[in-house]
């Protein structure tokens, strides 16, 4: 294995506009300062705003920049009704075969169609087929391949939607599942999409009647066209497949002269038998808009609507679990590089009005009006997100899976269990301070979080037990918030540079002594969080520079042992500058991680039990009792549009390194590497990849750089609000059918 290079970057955004932006006159005027046709240098790293690891900046001359504008709109005024001039090359092909141990796989696109194979690493998914993942073929394309072979079982293939999502916004794809007549204790989903022409990325949210049970984002088509393919585990939700559901699909998009390109979904579902040692849920309840019986999604819209249900719960219950689903949409799709509320006027001459309450969100549980659990957000960056030279073909961490949270809510049984309703309520909270030092939690957040929950219930064989015990003891200080704020101004009194910090901290501890059909017990849930977010705008708010970190353990102790440990850093550096002719660059360096180890019993699948089924590698896990992921992602891209003739070009490179792990928490057993990706793209093009399966290469490939060809030229453009956050224009408009819409 190697190690991986930094900063490579790759094009694409989940926050863009749905109309062609023109700048306004007062902000096309903004840069006749001090700064006025000068490129503005992104903000220098100093140890005393990063706090750690320094990432290097990427930089780009001044004159790199007007040559590439000025080569981007005297070929757009030669040719003439071309929508999209794409100059990119295909990489060469080496010589060496990539596969071992593999079943062979499907044919993929071949390298003329021009199609762009986009994906997301993720360890590999234990199918009937054998053992999954997304790989570089030989010809430099992604195809859905087999690293290894598991042994046979009986298997059935169910087609559960084939749907062409074009002026979709409200009208969700509905349909009947039906369960097979093959046994199948496992389930896994392959969701294939193709699309053409010129889109925004979309969110979307698949349902079983009123419970989410997926959610998930496009990517962003091109002239020639892209396609991609996500397995996904879905043996959790053994409860709904095991009897005829309402499949409820919303994937809001729009077409019009300008946005053409629909996106073509295949959806099936392959069920099977293995050797699993995960109990499933006996029960699953929403806690959601529950529009279910209408057709309709059943997502709910904050802070607009109120996320509350009232249900009864069964009483025979020995175990329960709460599972959370939330991002942000539009003015809130970056919250983790927004402003303090005292400080989102700063600049409003340059980039307008900043969105605010702070770089920090928190989703908060409540159970009869009492917090049971919060969820500190990872940052998903969708892929149209900061630049659009980032994503293609590897998409953000998580983009095509956004993860869910557990919170246990063991503790609350013997309250549940008493027979009566009870409210379940999912929250959004930021902060708004006073300007100085200090802050509070606020309900006020901007628009839009779209959030919705679950509850897992294991039961009693007997049905006429009844879960007994104390009420809950709750320990629940208030969070530590310490915030600070720097303002400088030039000699004319206008304001040139802010530097805020945010850092808060929260503990939680719930227990209760529990008493089921079988046992009585202690059961208790704890959750340890921090965040630290160091902010700094320079060049009166054109370069915007975060240091994000996200650390937090949650442990579930006494009945079901479950424990989660995570740390999400993210570092973004991003330029925007607005020539007095209206048009501008965006220029960015992204660091984006995740680590996340998971030991006991959680509700979700973690990855193990695939390599738990393999012949080589189950001895290999047998003792371990945990997992551990650790990702990275480095990319550097840059963004030139001429709203005036409406044409737009840009550059990129990503690079991503992803370890996945077996893990023993009692130190019993060696941790044990188990799958290792190391992948490069510059331009849409992948120049390196190398894959390996506990220690042994799977795959390797590699390209020179040069092949990756030059910027492309392309009809339309995204507003600087819709791809940072800052600037004119406005953010992507949110077409998920929430509960109220």
């Amino acid at each position: 294995m190697f190690s991986s290079k930094k900063n490579m970057s790759s094009p694409s955004h989940a926050t863009h506009h749905d109309k062609a932006d023109t700048p306004e006159a007062a902000s096309t005027a903004a840069f006749a300062g001090p700064t006025t046709a000068k490129r503005i240098p992104q903000v220098q790293k100093e140890a005393t705003i990063s706090h750690g690891i320094l990432y290097p900046v990427h930089s780009f001359t001044a004159f790199a920049l007007a040559l590439l504008a000025s080569c981007a709109i005297l070929i757009w005024l030669l040719v003439e009704c071309v929508p999209i001039i794409d100059w990119q090359s295909v990489a060469s092909e080496p010589t060496f075969d990539l596969v071992k141990d593999a079943v062979p796989a499907t044919a993929a696109p071949t390298p003329t169609s021009g199609v762009l194979e986009v994906f997301q690493v993720y360890q590999p998914i234990l199918t009937s087929a054998g053992v999954l993942d997304e790989t570089a073929l030989e010809d430099g394309l992604e195809s859905v391949d087999s690293t290894d072979q598991a042994p046979v079982t009986t298997s059935c293939e169910t087609l559960l939607m084939e749907h062409s999502f074009g002026f979709s916004y409200g009208k969700p794809f509905v349909g009947n599942y039906t369960p097979p007549k093959c046994k199948f204790n496992r389930v896994t989903m392959n969701f294939t999409v193709t699309s053409r022409g010129r889109q925004f990325d979309r969110l979307a949210l698949m349902y079983f009647g009123d419970t989410e049970v997926w959610r998930t984002s496009t990517a962003e088509p091109t002239a020639n066209g892209i396609r991609w393919e996500y397995i996904k585990d879905m043996s959790e939700y053994l409860y709904f497949w095991n009897s005829p559901q309402t499949i409820i699909f919303d994937l809001g998009n729009l077409i019009d002269d300008t946005y053409t390109g629909p996106f073509n979904t295949t959806l099936s579902a392959t069920f099977s038998t293995s050797k699993e040692n995960i109990e499933p849920a006996s029960v699953i309840i929403p806690i959601s808009a529950r529009k279910g019986a209408t057709n309709a999604a059943s997502v709910f819209t904050l802070p607009t609507e109120n996320a509350t249900n009232t249900i009864r719960v069964p009483r025979n219950a020995n175990r329960a679990a709460f599972s959370v689903s939330a991002c942000g949409q539009a003015t809130e799709e970056f919250w983790w590089s927004n402003v303090l509320q005292s400080d989102i006027d700063t600049f409003v001459p340059v980039v307008g009005t900043l969105y605010g309450y702070s770089p920090f969100r928190e989703v908060q549980v409540l159970i009869d009006g009492q917090l049971a659990g919060v969820h500190w957000p990872f940052p998903v960056i969708f892929t149209g997100g900061v630049v659009p030279g980032l994503w293609r073909p590897i998409v953000g961490i998580d983009a095509f899976d956004l993860r869910e949270h557990e919170i246990d809510i063991t503790p609350w049984l013997p309250v549940l269990s008493d027979g009566a309703e009870h409210t379940f309520e999912i929250r959004v909270v930021g902060i708004v301070d006073d300007g100085k030092s200090r802050g509070t939690l606020t309900e006020s957040v901007g628009s839009s979080w779209l959030v919705t929950g679950k509850i897992f219930l294991w039961l009693d064989a007997d049905s006429s037990s009844v879960t007994t015990g104390k009420a809950p003891t709750i320990h629940l200080p208030k969070p530590e918030i310490s915030l600070s704020q720097s303002l400088t101004q030039n000699s004319t009194g206008a304001n040139e540079s802010l530097a805020y910090t945010t850092d808060v901290k929260r503990s939680i501890s719930i227990s209760s002594l529990v008493t089921t059909q079988n046992k009585t017990f202690l059961s208790t849930w704890t959750q340890s969080l921090s965040v630290t977010n160091y902010g700094k705008f320079i060049a009166f708010g054109a370069v915007q520079q975060n240091n994000h970190t996200t650390t937090g353990t949650d442990q579930s102790t006494g009945g079901t042992f479950y424990e989660s440990s995570y740390t999400y850093p993210l570092y973004a550096n991003s330029s925007y500058i607005v020539q007095p002719s209206g048009n501008f660059t965006i220029e960015a360096e992204l660091m984006l991680g995740l680590d996340l180890a998971i030991h006991g019993k959680p509700v979700f699948p973690t990855g193990l039990q695939t390599f738990a089924q393999l012949p080589r590698t189950s001895d290999l896990v047998f003792g371990l009792s945990g997992t551990s992921l650790s990702t990275r992602q480095n990319g550097t891209a840059y963004y030139f549009a001429a709203p005036s003739v409406g044409v737009s070009s840009g550059f990129g490179s990503t690079n991503q390194e992803f370890t996945f792990k077996g893990v023993d928490l009692s130190g019993g057993v060696a941790d044990k590497e188990l799958y290792y990706r190391n992948v490069e793209a510059v331009n849409s093009t992948i120049v390196r990849d190398f894959e390996s399966l506990v220690g042994t290469e799977v795959r390797s490939y590699e390209v020179p750089a040069k092949n990756t060809g030059k910027a492309q030229l392309v009809m339309g453009t995204v507003s600087p609000k819709a791809a940072i956050g800052r600037g004119f224009g406005a953010p992507k408009q949110l077409l998920v059918q929430g509960g109220g819409a």
